[in-house]
């Protein structure tokens, strides 16, 4: 019972990390071009050695 005095607090506050990094990954674009990624990967021209 007391290994949840300190869990409880630790879960919170992981949870908040993680929405925190969720929120600045919005706020830097990291979501603005998801299929922009995977489309350049296959349409990239490769050059020849």
């Amino acid at each position: 019972m007391a290994a949840l005095w300190y869990l409880i607090p630790i879960s919170i506050g992981l949870g908040v990390l993680g929405l925190g990094l969720f929120f600045w990954a919005l706020r830097s674009g990291q979501y603005e071009d998801i299929a922009g990624a995977a489309e350049r990967i296959l349409m990239e021209d490769d050059k020849p050695l």
